[in-house]
Formats: structure tokens, C-alpha cells, sequence
């Protein structure tokens, strides 16, 4: 009984080993994920921003909500890490726009890249549905990265308004240092 036992078991093994369930997926020629770049070259990181620095970028970003008129904003300057630097909230601020604009600053500063990008590209399908299972990504536009000298210094997070508000916000607080 007991060789039977193992012959059994030696034959599902064998069966199990020869199936396909062990082959690699075959990649897809229309999944864009598929192509390998030849060479990489993202921005660098540089120094932190400082503390004053971060101060100017914030108040260009509400200088363009007052010149705009519009309310219950919250800005977030972040260093290359992501970690909070600088915080400003209008009054009228709904309160889960202060963690999100903290996110999006976040993201944009370790991803190297604007949260647009992010909402772009799960907008275009299934090939790209992998994005939001990746650590600490918000897939909404306002989050834009403070490039000086060719170097990430760190980031701007705007929430409050509309995608497309709050983008404008945090693109009006990266001119303070240019």
C-alpha cells in the first residue's frame, strides 16, 4: 500500500512538472509595460530644500489662490524623501484635503515625477492597473516635483479644489524658485 502510495504521488509530481503551469507568461506585444528601455537617465536628487525656500513656494502657490479666488486650499512642501517641510491650509479646507496634499507632494518627491503622470496612465487601461498597488502613489493630479539646478529638491502637493485647480496651484508655487 505504501508503494503504491509513493508511486502516486511520484506520478502527480511528474504530471504536474511537465504541465505548462510552470512556463513563463509570453509577453504581449500590445502591452506598452512590455518594452525595455535602453537606457535610464531620471533627475537626481540634490539637497533638501530649506525651510525658507519652502516657505516662497507655498506663498506663490497662494498668491495664485488669491489672484484666482479660490478658497479652502491646502499646500504641502515636501524634501526629495517626501517628509513634510512646509504646511499651509486656508480656513475653509476640507479636512481630507491635508493628508492628500501631503500625499501628493509625497509621491511626486520619491516617484520623481508629477501625480498626473500617475492618473494618466491608469486612465489608459488594464495594462496599467498595477499603479495604485505600488507604495504610497496617489493617482491624482497637484503633486509636481521642485526641480533646482537639474536636481529634485523636493515636491508641492496641492488639494482642496479640482484635479485641474489644484494642479494650477501647485504648478504657480514651482515659478517661486525659478
Amino acid at each position: 500500500m505504501r508503494s503504491l502510495c509513493v508511486l502516486a504521488g511520484a506520478i502527480g509530481v511528474a504530471l504536474v512538472m511537465s504541465s505548462g503551469a510552470f512556463a513563463q507568461v509570453p509577453p504581449d506585444p500590445n502591452n506598452p509595460n512590455e518594452a525595455v528601455p535602453d537606457a535610464m537617465n531620471p533627475t537626481p536628487y540634490g539637497a533638501p530644500i530649506a525651510l525658507e525656500d519652502a516657505k516662497k513656494v507655498a506663498a506663490a502657490a497662494v498668491a495664485e489662490t488669491v489672484k484666482r479666488n479660490w478658497s479652502g486650499m491646502c499646500i504641502a512642501v515636501v524634501g526629495p524623501t517626501g517628509d513634510l517641510v512646509y504646511f499651509e491650509k486656508h480656513d475653509n479646507c476640507q479636512y481630507a484635503s491635508i493628508s492628500i496634499s501631503q500625499h501628493k507632494a509625497r509621491t511626486a518627491a520619491r516617484y520623481r515625477r508629477p501625480t498626473v503622470v500617475f492618473e494618466r496612465l491608469v486612465g489608459k487601461g488594464a495594462f496599467f492597473a498595477y499603479l495604485p498597488t505600488l507604495d504610497d502613489v496617489i493617482a491624482s493630479r497637484g503633486g509636481n516635483p521642485i526641480v533646482v539646478g537639474g536636481k529634485i529638491i523636493g515636491a508641492i502637493g496641492v488639494s482642496g479644489g479640482t484635479g485641474s485647480q489644484d494642479d494650477t496651484i501647485s504648478q504657480a508655487g514651482l515659478t517661486a524658485l525659478k
